[in-house]
């Protein structure tokens, strides 16, 4: 998957289109995505022995990773991401826009 956890993405349809936030989870196995403070849904918790009172708070649900983009750290415009393999067998996520790494771990192509 091309968008990983700490990530900042802008989300591109649905009712928060335009708005951006940064990837708390990610959900390989059904390609999604969780993103702190968006797609906020209120859930109702049951009152018990333990948890005392029911009430309802708001939740932070998945988004397909379809309906997101990768807001690039270096030039902040949002893009896709290619992959390049270094000479050391590392393989580094790149901006298509600027062509900086997108990974910490080197800074220049």
């Amino acid at each position: 998957m091309k968008i990983k956890t700490n990530d900042k993405v802008k989300i591109t349809t649905g009712k928060d289109k335009g708005k951006s936030g940064k990837v708390t989870r990610v959900v390989a196995a059904d390609s999604k995505v969780v993103v702190e403070g968006l797609n906020v849904v209120k859930k109702h918790i049951k009152s018990g022995k333990d948890s005392g009172k029911g009430q309802r708070i708001e939740v932070a649900m998945p988004l397909r990773v379809s309906n997101v983009m990768l807001v690039c750290p270096n030039c902040s415009k949002e893009t896709r991401v290619e992959y390049m393999i270094l000479e050391s067998g590392e393989k580094h996520r790149i901006c298509k826009k600027c062509k900086q790494t997108i990974d910490s771990k080197v800074k220049d192509k």
